[in-house]
């Protein structure tokens, strides 16, 4: 074998590893590991109604919508469980929830922020 040979042969062992890539659906791009980037989570603010649970604070979000046949906003307010790790929010404090993954079976929120305290 000359050195030409060996030199061709690597060549094509090289091609024939990125056309073995190629035909599998990757790149040499995609060999790298990609940035992947998550959706940005939902937050809401609200007014904590319930602290009773351990843990746990039930936020009511009020959200104003626009009435479908008379075009008059609607105020409609929705209740939201919400982790609170160290329980310390009380009731009337305005906070910031964002969702999570489910951690209960109606818990899908954590409290990130306290915004106002209750006077």
């Amino acid at each position: 074998m000359t050195d030409t040979d060996t030199e061709v042969s690597a060549a094509s062992e090289g091609s024939a590893s990125d056309e073995l890539e190629a035909a599998r659906g990757r790149s040499a791009a995609a060999a790298e590991p990609a940035t992947s980037s998550r959706n940005a989570r939902k937050t809401r603010e609200g007014v904590v109604v319930s602290n009773a649970m351990d843990k746990t604070a039930v936020v009511a979000v009020v959200d104003r919508v626009r009435h479908a046949k008379y075009n008059k906003f609607v105020l409609r307010t929705k209740k939201l469980y919400a982790h609170d790790e160290t329980n310390d929010v009380n009731v009337g404090d305005k906070v910031r929830v964002m969702e999570t993954r489910p951690l209960s079976k109606n818990k899908r929120w954590r409290i990130t922020d306290v915004l106002e305290r209750a006077k």
